[in-house]
C-alpha cells in the first residue's frame, strides 16, 4: 500500500510539474552530452598520445659540407672519429631505450626522399650526396627527452637535433584545450541542471505543503515523505541520460566509425567500449546530480 501511494505521488508529481520536468530533461541531455563528449575526447586524447608517443625518436642530423651550423666545419663532411664520439655519447646516455639507436645513411635517407616523392617532381630535385646522415634515438620514456637532446646539441658534427615530441606537443595542447573547455562548459550546465532540479522539487513541496503537514501529524518517517520527491528527479535525470547516452552513441558511430576512422586509417580511434565508459559515467553523474539536491532542498523545505 506504501508502495502504491510513493508511485501514484510521483507520477501525480511529474504531472504537476511536466513543463518543469521537461526543461530538467532537456538541460540535463545536453550538459550530460558535453560532459560524455569531453570523457570521450580525453580518452581519445590518451589514444592518440599512447600510439605517437610509442614512435617518437630524436633524429641528430650530421653536418655534410652543404650544411651550416655552429659544430659543422664548412665544406666539410662529418668525420668518422666524430660519428663515434656522437655513437658513443648516445650509447652511454641512461634514456637512450636498449638497440634504441640506428644510424641513416645518405643511400637510406635517399631511398626514403625518392619513396615519398614517388610520381612528384621534387623527386628528382636531390641526388644522394645532397642527403644527411643521421642517428635515429628511441628514448625509454619520450617525455624526458631534454637530456638526450642536451648530452649531443654541442657535439662537433652536429648540425641540428629534431624532437618530434616538441612537433607534437602544441598539437596535444589544443586537443587538451578542447577537451577542457567542453568540460568546463558542461560542468556549467550540470550545475545549472542541479538548481532546476532544486528548485523544481521546492515548488512541488510548495504546493505539496497541506499534504506534507498531514503525514508529519499521522508519523510519516522523513524517508517515506521524500521519496516521492527524489523518484521524481531520478526519473527526470535518468530519462537525460538516456538521451545523453543515445547522443554519444550516435556520435560515436557516425562521426567514428563512418567518418573519421575510414579517412584516416593510420591512428587508433575510440570503440564502443569506450563509449560504454563515458556512457557510464554520464549515468553517475546524471543520478547524483538527481539525488544531492533533493537530499539538501527537502531537508531544508519539507520542515513542518
Amino acid at each position: 500500500m506504501r508502495f502504491r501511494h510513493i508511485v501514484s505521488e510521483t507520477l501525480n508529481g511529474l504531472r504537476r510539474n511536466l513543463t518543469m520536468t521537461l526543461a530538467v530533461i532537456m538541460t540535463m541531455w545536453v550538459s550530460l552530452s558535453l560532459f560524455g563528449s569531453g570523457l570521450l575526447a580525453s580518452q581519445q586524447i590518451n589514444l592518440m598520445k599512447g600510439n605517437w608517443y610509442d614512435k617518437i625518436e630524436i633524429a641528430v642530423f650530421l653536418c655534410t659540407k652543404d650544411t651550416r651550423g655552429q659544430m659543422c666545419t664548412p665544406g666539410q663532411d662529418i668525420s668518422q672519429s666524430q660519428k663515434d664520439e656522437i655513437e658513443r655519447t648516445l650509447r652511454t646516455n641512461p634514456e637512450v631505450a636498449p638497440d634504441g639507436i640506428f644510424f641513416e645513411t645518405k643511400a637510406m635517407a635517399f631511398a626514403e626522399y625518392q619513396d615519398r616523392y614517388r610520381g612528384n617532381p621534387l623527386g628528382a630535385v636531390l641526388t644522394e650526396q645532397d642527403m644527411q646522415e643521421s642517428f635515429r634515438v628511441k628514448l625509454k620514456n619520450p617525455e624526458h627527452y631534454e637530456g638526450v637532446v642536451s648530452a649531443v646539441v654541442g657535439l662537433p658534427g652536429v648540425q641540428t637535433v629534431q624532437d618530434l615530441r616538441a612537433i607534437l606537443e602544441p598539437f596535444f595542447q589544443w586537443l587538451n584545450l578542447l577537451q577542457w573547455t567542453a568540460i568546463v562548459a558542461s560542468g556549467l550546465l550540470l550545475v545549472a541542471a542541479a538548481m532546476q532540479i532544486g528548485n523544481t522539487i521546492r515548488l512541488a513541496a510548495f504546493a505539496r505543503r497541506r499534504e506534507i503537514g498531514i503525514m508529519r501529524l499521522v508519523g510519516a518517517s522523513n524517508l517515506y515523505i521524500t521519496l516521492p520527491f527524489l523518484l521524481e528527479a531520478i526519473v527526470s535525470a535518468l530519462v537525460g541520460a538516456a538521451l545523453a547516452c543515445v547522443t554519444l552513441a550516435a556520435g560515436v558511430y557516425f562521426v567514428i566509425f563512418q567518418r573519421a576512422q575510414p579517412s584516416i586509417q593510420g591512428l587508433p580511434w575510440i570503440q564502443w567500449h569506450h563509449a560504454l565508459l563515458a556512457m557510464g559515467g554520464v549515468a553517475i553523474v546524471g543520478l547524483l546530480l538527481s539525488i544531492i539536491p533533493t537530499l539538501i532542498t527537502t531537508r531544508k523545505y519539507l520542515r513542518v
